[in-house]
């Protein structure tokens, strides 16, 4: 398991200790910043889809800042660059 691994577990612990997640997908790009001026930081760049009942009648920011409070002690250390999508169970289309 490589560093970024071991970190998406880490990510993938505080998120589901923080929400009642029901979907929870993160992938590494930090390979689509190679060269970046952050990238030289050590810390990488994420994408996480979460999908949790915790988001319902939240706008945008409330969401994108819950996320970055559940994973406080990651950034800027470990999450240099952080795309959040999340959704409330019912604006998933089935």
């Amino acid at each position: 398991m490589n560093v970024n691994q071991q970190r998406i577990a880490a990510f993938d612990q505080d998120l589901r200790k923080a929400f009642q997640v029901q979907s929870l997908v993160i992938d590494d790009e930090s390979h689509l910043h190679a060269g970046h001026a952050g990238s030289a930081s050590g810390g990488g760049h994420f994408k996480l889809e979460i999908i949790a009942p915790e988001f319902k009648g939240l706008n945008l920011v409330a969401r994108h800042r819950a996320v970055y409070a559940a994973l406080n002690r990651h950034i800027p250390k470990e999450i240099h660059a952080l795309t959040i999508v999340a959704l409330a169970p019912d604006e998933v289309s089935k």
